[in-house]
């Protein structure tokens, strides 16, 4: 093997990888939040999450990204972890199109009639566009000719070495299945793209480097090795990001040693599907047929597991704000017992107030704490509050008298409170934050004077209406103040407004914040505050 064909092979893996960075890049930010809402709208039942997993993986050619958004879905609330999973399983069928792709380039016709227009009109697109949508059309448009000149090159290198390898390789040791599922996951984990292996593979097959049995346990290594990817991707990842994970490793771990086991029957199979979609049965259409198929077997094996998979998984990696939103004192079983279930209830409101009192005095007052950990932790109270609606939904009010059914709206409308509290959480840690690119003097210290305030009225146990008011006052005048400094540009405009809206998102949690202790403490007001212009 000369030196020349390694450096043309090198060069055309890095091309082919440079070519699948840019397709996946131009196309995600040409379609924008399209996938975003594709994702959101049409994953309620497996079947259609499936189709959308495998739907979008073959636009953007690149199931990570589609797995990340999905995991941000779940994180948001948007999406439950079974219909995740249903996108996850879509998204590894998907990959079967690249397959296709590099099957099909390489059935004979000159490549670079095809590369080089869409390579033109790409370069075009990205020079005029300046930057918007259609530059990133334009460069998706020219990492889609690169990826066929990327193949070319690939399949030059490979046929010239064809001869030489097989007279060295065929017949001996190297050709036990083994061998080559160990390439093709090694493969996958050094580039960290079963793309680029499945375009090594099946260019090498199609040019004779290796036999068709070698190239179907090369594509199911690759398989397997976007699942090392996948676990060292989630290692300091969020609970749900792991479970996501988890299923994506069980599905290509499942699929691939099926595909193993009855591999001379998943090859006949292959061959038919070639006939069938009136193909030449060469091997590297035979290969994406394979991978294809394959990805199908474990679909029709744990599609229909879904439901059961997600509760299973649901049981590990718990993080601790998931341990925080489950409630501790509400049983199915006091449901059916008023007197029992508002007890409960009231006990469960009692470790809520805790949990949003800790989080609003570490948003006013604790170093370091950051807006994304104030995130997880107002997500974990809201959980909380929809499992305490849901659980005075299920008691049986037709039982109770008219003094249950008062403590038992109540208690809604306490959780409703303290809810709103804590999602209010993110604009008391950015005014602390703000604080420093304020002016020193007067507006600075009325900002301290103000968190201070109400990180005093959140947190003590008595609550006179002399301090409310004084509060109340201190608010007006730091407001006053921060449009000052904005007029005097000693504050920057877009800073100045959102640093308004904060202070009026803290007085809302100020005001939400009083009204539950004042529940919780068997006294109710419409309104905690003085009614001023917010």
């Amino acid at each position: 093997m000369s030196t020349s064909v390694v450096i043309q092979a090198a060069g055309g893996l890095a091309l082919f990888l440079l070519a699948m960075g840019m397709m996946t890049d131009g196309l995600k930010t040409f379609a924008g939040a399209g996938l975003k809402r594709l994702l959101e709208r049409w994953t309620d039942r497996p079947l259609r999450g499936l189709a959308t997993g495998i739907l979008i993986t073959g636009l953007v050619q690149s199931s990570s990204a589609v797995t990340v958004a999905t995991i941000g879905f779940v994180n948001a609330g948007m999406l439950t972890l079974s219909q995740a999973i249903a996108v996850v399983f879509g998204a590894n069928v998907g990959t079967t199109v690249t397959s296709w792709l590099v099957a099909l380039v390489g059935s004979g016709f000159k490549i670079s009639a095809l590369a080089l227009p869409i390579l033109t009109v790409g370069v075009i697109l990205r020079i005029a566009g300046s930057g918007g949508r259609w530059a990133s059309l334009g460069e998706a448009l020219a990492g889609f000719g690169l990826f066929f000149l990327g193949l070319d090159l690939l399949k030059d290198s490979l046929g010239g070495f064809a001869t030489g390898f097989s007279s060295t390789v065929e017949g001996g040791a190297g050709t036990h299945w083994a061998m080559y599922l160990g390439i093709g996951f090694v493969i996958t984990l050094l580039t960290q793209s079963s793309s680029a292996t499945l375009a090594i593979v099946l260019t090498a097959a199609g040019t004779g480097v290796i036999s068709l049995e070698a190239g179907a346990a090369g594509v199911i290594g690759a398989s397997l090795g976007t699942t090392s990817t996948a676990a060292v991707a989630v290692l300091n990842a969020t609970a749900n990001a792991r479970r996501l994970a988890m299923s994506h490793i069980l599905f290509n771990v499942v699929a691939g040693v099926i595909a193993l086991a009855v591999m001379p029957l998943v090859l006949a199979l292959a061959g038919v599907l070639a006939d069938w979609l009136d193909l030449e049965g060469s091997p590297a259409i035979l290969l994406a047929a394979f991978h294809t198929l394959f990805k199908l077997i474990g679909i029709a094996l744990l599609l229909p597991l879904v439901p059961w998979l997600a509760r299973r998984l649901d049981r590990f990696f718990r993080s601790a704000e998931e341990d925080l939103s489950r409630p501790r004192y509400l049983d199915r079983t006091v449901a059916s017992t008023p007197e029992l279930a508002v007890g409960a209830l009231q006990q469960e409101l009692e470790r809520m107030e805790e949990l949003v009192t800790g989080l609003v005095h570490a948003a006013l007052t604790r170093e370091g704490m950051t807006v994304a950990a104030g995130t997880r932790q107002t997500s974990a109270i809201h959980s909380l509050y929809h499992a305490i609606t849901g659980f005075a939904a299920r008691t049986r009010a037709e039982k109770m008298s008219p003094e249950l059914v008062e403590q038992l709206t109540v208690a809604v409308r306490t959780a409703r409170y303290l809810s709103e509290m804590a999602g209010q959480a993110g604009s008391a840690i950015r005014l602390r934050e703000v604080r420093r690119v304020l002016p020193e003097d007067t507006v600075r210290l009325l900002m301290d004077r103000y968190l201070e305030a109400v990180n005093r009225l959140l947190t003590s146990e008595d609550v006179a209406g002399e301090s409310v008011s004084e509060t109340e006052a201190l608010y007006q005048k730091l407001k006053a103040s921060v449009l000052r400094a904005i007029v005097n540009a000693e504050l920057d405009e877009d800073q100045g407004q959102a640093t308004l809206d904060d202070l009026s998102a803290l007085r809302r949690m100020l005001d939400q914040g009083l009204k539950a202790k004042g529940m919780l403490a068997g006294t109710d007001s419409d309104s905690a505050l003085p009614q001023a212009e917010a």
